[in-house]
């Protein structure tokens, strides 16, 4: 699980190194969802118990996955769906604005100098 989240933020970071807005968008994505397993891998992976507490017992019992970061990873990936609708309404708004998603070209901010 270590190496596919290792390889899931190095393609993030390829991602992030573009200058094009959707894949710079796209390694945002990679970059949660590489973070979301990590969380996963973290709580524990478990198969065949649910993470229950039993009837007159304090504790759960040994060998069940911790279910706190399976919440977190159920709100990591609401905050990031909304995150993501927020970003795709910018850059259409953008590329209507500007006519193009290159992030260089994109200088209203920052005008060029001219003499």
């Amino acid at each position: 699980m270590s190496l596919a989240v290792g390889g899931m933020v190095a393609g993030a970071i390829y991602l992030f190194l573009s200058r094009q807005f959707l894949r710079i968008l796209f390694g945002v994505i990679l970059l949660s969802n590489a973070v979301n397993v990590a969380i996963l891998t973290v709580g524990r992976l478990t198969q065949g118990q649910p993470p229950l507490i039993a009837r007159n017992a304090e504790i759960m019992a040994q060998g069940v996955s911790n279910p706190l970061p399976q919440a977190l990873i159920l709100t990591a990936i609401v905050i990031g769906f909304g995150l993501l609708s927020f970003a795709l309404a910018l850059g259409w708004r953008a590329y209507q604005e500007m006519g193009t998603l290159d992030t260089s070209a994109m200088r209203v901010a920052e005008p060029e100098d001219r003499p």
